[in-house]
Formats: C-alpha cells, sequence, structure tokens
C-alpha cells in the first residue's frame, strides 16, 4: 500500500546540507509540510524561503542537545497538531582532512561520533510517540560505510554501521504498531562531507583512486539520493540505496568485507599513503 505524503509532517535534520535540502523539496512537492532544521537558523530559513510559508517550520537544532531536540518535537505539534516522519539525517565529518585513529584528534573524533550516532538516537528518542501515534516512518542516514571499510574516516563509518543497526532494531520492534523504520545508503554524493575524497585532500583523493575503479567512485548528485528516498518513503522500503550499484556489495557485505581487509593488509601503495597521511596530520 502506498504511503501517501500528502498532508503529512515531515521532519528533517541537518536539512540545510545536499541531501536534507533535495530531500525537502521532493517530500515537499508530494504534498508534505516540512520541519527543517540545521545548526543555524539562516541557514534553514534561506531553504524555507522555497516553501508555502503555510507549510514550513524553520528551526535551529543542536541533535546533540537532547532538550532542545524534544522541544523542537513539541514545536512540530503545537504548528501542525502531529508529525509523521522524522528523517535522522544530520552528520558531520573531519572538519579538515582526513585522520587515522592514531593521528586524530581525540576530541573531534567523539564529537563526530556524538553528532552522527547519539544525535540520531536523540531525535529518534524524541519523534518515537509522535511517529508511533500516527504510524508514521522513520529514516535514517546510514551510508556505504556501513559495509565498506572506513580507513581514515573510522568514527564517521563507525557511526554509520552503528545508525544502521540501531535502524533494524526499531523496525523489528515497530513491526506490532503500525510504524516503520528505513535506512538510507548514500554513495559517493557530491556534498561537502565528501569533498576530501574528490580534490579536497589530495592524499585522501589518491587513497580512494588507489582502492575503488572509477565506476564505483563516481559521486552522484543529492537530489539522485533525494528521489530515492521520495520512492522508499512510498513504500516503506526497509532499505533504501542510492545509487543501486552499491546493492550488491552490502547483500554480499560478509565475504566482500573478508576480501577487502586482506587486500587493504597487503596493499603496499595504501600503506604508503596512510602513511603520508599520518605525517601529514597537524597533532
Amino acid at each position: 500500500m502506498t504511503y501517501h505524503l500528502n498532508d503529512k509532517v515531515v521532519l528533517i535534520t541537518g536539512a540545510a546540507g545536499g541531501i536534507g535540502a533535495a530531500t525537502a523539496r521532493e517530500l515537499y512537492a508530494l504534498g508534505a509540510s516540512l520541519v527543517l532544521t540545521d545548526m543555524q537558523q539562516t541557514a534553514v530559513d534561506k531553504l524555507a524561503k522555497e516553501f508555502s510559508p503555510s507549510r514550513v517550520l524553520p528551526v535551529a537544532l543542536d541533535v546533540t542537545d537532547a532538550a532542545a531536540t524534544n522541544a523542537v518535537i513539541q514545536k512540530t505539534i503545537q504548528r501542525f497538531g502531529h508529525l509523521d516522519v522524522v528523517f535522522a539525517n544530520a552528520g558531520i565529518s573531519w572538519r579538515s582532512g582526513a585522520s587515522t585513529i592514531a593521528s586524530c584528534d581525540e576530541a573531534e573524533f567523539e564529537k563526530i561520533v556524538e553528532v552522527d550516532f547519539l544525535g540520531v538516537w536523540r531525535t529518534i528518542r524524541a519523534a518515537l510517540p509522535e511517529i508511533i501515534r500516527n504510524q508514521g516512518q522513520v529514516l535514517v542516514t546510514s551510508s556505504a560505510y556501513a559495509f565498506l571499510n572506513g580507513l581514515a574516516n573510522a568514527p564517521y563509518a563507525a557511526s554509520k554501521a552503528g545508525v544502521e543497526m540501531l535502524t533494524r532494531c526499531l523496525r523489528a520492534e515497530f513491526a506490532y504498531t503500525g510504524a516503520t523504520a528505513s535506512v538510507v545508503y548514500p554513495g559517493w554524493t557530491a556534498t561537502a562531507i565528501a569533498k576530501v575524497a574528490f580534490g579536497g585532500n589530495a592524499t585522501v583523493t589518491k587513497m580512494n583512486e588507489v582502492v575503488f575503479p572509477e565506476w564505483l567512485r563516481r559521486a552522484i548528485p543529492p537530489e539522485q539520493v533525494a528521489r530515492a528516498i521520495a520512492k522508499g518513503v512510498q513504500y516503506r522500503r526497509p532499505r533504501i540505496y542510492a545509487p543501486w550499484r552499491w546493492i550488491p556489495f552490502s547483500l554480499f557485505r560478509g565475504i566482500f568485507g573478508v576480501l577487502t581487509d586482506v587486500m587493504l593488509s597487503r596493499h603496499k601503495e595504501m600503506h604508503a599513503l596512510i602513511q603520508q597521511l599520518e605525517a601529514e596530520s597537524p597533532r
């Protein structure tokens, strides 16, 4: 049965970013009203200007703040009367380049986990009563890093693998309620987070090139991810991939993970690049 978005209310975290903004536009076109949240009020205000004021509520939100997240849910109910879909999409990665576990800044490592994993948990937790009451949906942005080795990006990759399992648990626990939860798996997407691997950092870009064949490391526009999400929401799909070329790697992740870990342990050029990255670390 198709889940129609007309008159539904959708809350998006990280709404001002590439995937968040593109998804907002797709879901709005399908009839949804939007609660747009991101760190900066000016950023969500700018995005909100694209939509009818009667169908949008822009609010600044730091997803690491549980009290503030709960307050946004209450504002949503006060404004629209209900919340039907929450899209836990906010995420960050290294601020300047990439680092290994040995060379990274400890505080930055923990901040990434705080936003990318605990921020998702706090968003979901705050929205659960409304999602269950309305037999709605939870969407969570994971990543192809849920099944790829995330070397040089460990806190991001570990968080994305963690939120994948969190969402799978939630979907199973939702089974008797009529609500659903879906994992979103974007591959390389042309956003600020992925820029480091596409010319933003020469060493990381080279690491990307020596491991992935050209057809796998082609970045897709965030609009392609947004279209997949919109389709996934309408059919309550448990897993939403964009692009589809990552599906076999997810389905066969067991053997794929073993083989790639062996390959990386023997890859001399990659070993040299890891040492070079650590030498470039500001620490």
